[in-house]
């Protein structure tokens, strides 16, 4: 004390130098993290962890903030290149790797390595990793697949989920000689085409080059990019999906389904919430089919993590945490919440039986899980690509012409 009065610290002065270094001494402790989240159920179910790693650890202070998720998105920036939270909760794929390749997230491969996340995690390490090493703590996630009305099925005489691609087309030939609409599809959100885009081009070329085009390595006017586009001409040319698709989005097009006008859809299982209790139990989830099956089959399964920033503080207890909220149970009670499915693959199964299906194909699928087309892009690219497929769906005629429009801009923006 005489010393810092000695060196011109007075009064006031003096009692903010006590009160700064009491603060840090408080907080010396103190595990502080920053979450996205979408609506209530979502902010209790991390309360609720956070609560119980307090339960298991006594001795740790936790601060967390919520933030909602589109807020959150513009604010992360920000927290990455300043004044750091311990913990924060990201995607994985293309958006992990924006900020690990900028230095902005902890390396976690010892995290990996130490608490058996190879095992556990062995279907979404690959997505978590940028540059051979891992900056994700994977937390949940949600299958896609092809939803259908099981008593449509039945009524056209379909006996069992197509497995091939030859099976399905030959089951909407089925549908469309009952009057019955193959596929709804919600192109006025131009996200759902790309999940077209997405499983068409894992079936008929394979995760590998999946992720080689979406970081820009490969050219749009390449053969076996025109090859997807050519499968899904001819689903168009064969109407095979809904008229006029590009004037529903998500919420308009499920009553085609609903009323039994259409037969399947393409989507992600955390729809399911939004099924007339009358409608559920005649709802059926299979795997998207097989077009080659020497192709390793792969999935869309979107992951959500957690990080550790770069600029952290407390990074000792951040990484306890991380091994605490990568344990089965709590990846279990996360996927509840959070309305999807455990990216833990010793998690409990979950009860709903869309998303065991769900679960059962992301954990045992061997060629990879891709984290959907605009997750696994940077964004500028994304969005002109979704652009170009609603294009396509307008007038499919002009396929060359938009392939040709889409490597100008590949070429523009990665310059490669």
């Amino acid at each position: 004390m005489k010393t810092l009065i000695r060196h011109g610290l007075t009064g006031a002065a003096l009692a903010v130098s006590i009160a700064i270094a009491t603060t840090s001494i408080a907080q010396a402790g103190t595990l502080t993290a920053n979450i996205a989240f979408k609506g209530a159920s979502q902010r209790a179910v991390w309360q609720q962890t956070f609560d119980a790693f307090k339960k298991a650890h006594p001795d740790i202070d936790v601060k967390v903030t919520f933030v909602d998720e589109e807020a959150y998105k513009v604010q992360l920036p920000g927290w990455l290149t300043t004044v750091s939270p311990d913990i924060v909760n990201w995607h994985n794929g293309e958006r992990m790797a924006y900020y690990a390749k900028r230095g902005l997230f902890e390396d976690l491969t010892p995290d990996w390595n130490k608490n058996g996340w190879n095992a556990m995690y062995a279907s979404t390490k690959e997505s978590s990793t940028y540059n051979g090493k891992q900056y994700s703590a994977p937390t949940v996630y949600y299958a896609w697949g092809m939803f259908y009305r099981k008593d449509l099925f039945q009524k056209v005489g379909i006996t069992a989920e197509p497995k091939t691609w030859q099976e399905f087309l030959d089951d909407c030939k089925k549908l469309k000689a009952a009057g019955i609409a193959p596929v709804a599809v919600a192109g006025r959100d131009a996200w759902t085409l790309a999940g077209w885009f997405d499983y068409l081009d894992l079936r008929i070329n394979g995760n590998a080059f999946h992720q080689k085009l979406m970081a820009g390595d490969i050219a749009y006017t390449d053969p076996r990019v025109k090859k997807v586009y050519t499968a899904w001409k001819d689903l168009i040319d064969n109407k095979v999906f809904i008229d006029n698709s590009l004037s529903y989005d998500l919420d308009a097009v499920q009553p085609f389904l609903f009323q039994g006008k259409a037969a399947m859809m393409l989507m992600g299982t955390f729809i399911t919430g939004g099924f007339p209790e009358n409608i559920k139990p005649q709802m059926g989830f299979f795997q998207f089919p097989i077009i080659d099956s020497n192709v390793p089959t792969a999935e869309d399964g979107p992951v959500e993590s957690l990080h550790i920033p770069s600029k952290a503080k407390n990074k000792a207890d951040a990484h306890t945490f991380l091994a605490f909220a990568e344990t089965p149970d709590i990846s279990a009670q996360l996927a509840k919440g959070l309305g999807s499915l455990p990216a833990n693959s010793k998690a409990p199964e979950p009860d709903d039986p869309i998303s065991k299906i769900g679960f059962q194909i992301l954990s045992q699928t061997k060629g990879g899980i891709a984290q959907f087309y605009d997750r696994d892009m940077t964004k500028e690219m994304a969005d002109e690509g979704m652009k170009g497929m609603q294009q396509f769906v307008s007038d499919p005629t002009q396929l060359d012409a938009i392939l040709a429009q889409l490597e100008a801009t590949r070429k523009r923006i990665y310059k490669k």
